[in-house]
């Protein structure tokens, strides 16, 4: 989820549910999402995280359905983010 931008390489990845945002209309769509149960996982652009008013902001972080994670440039490796929301290092060899 986020701007045509940033959700551009996932649709080429294949993901099937690829929600494009503005600034206007992010907010309601983060809440139908929460809202949806059919949805697992929810990567979110950082910067639109940031915008979020602090109690939507810890609902997000507290999520367990749909694991939340934020993504951005300059917040870190997508690996750690990935193990810390899951608990699971998806990229580790056996």
């Amino acid at each position: 989820m986020g701007s045509p931008d940033f959700v551009v390489g996932f649709k080429l990845a294949g993901v099937r549910r690829v929600h494009e945002t503005s600034a206007e209309t992010v907010e309601g769509i983060v809440q139908e999402v929460l809202n949806n149960r059919e949805i697992g996982i929810l990567i979110i652009s950082s910067k639109d995280m940031e915008r979020f008013p602090a109690s939507l902001r810890s609902r997000l972080i507290d999520s367990t359905s749909p694991v939340v994670i934020p993504v951005g440039l300059d917040k870190g490796d997508m690996r750690d983010k990935v193990r810390r929301a899951i608990g699971i290092d998806l990229y580790k060899g056996e």
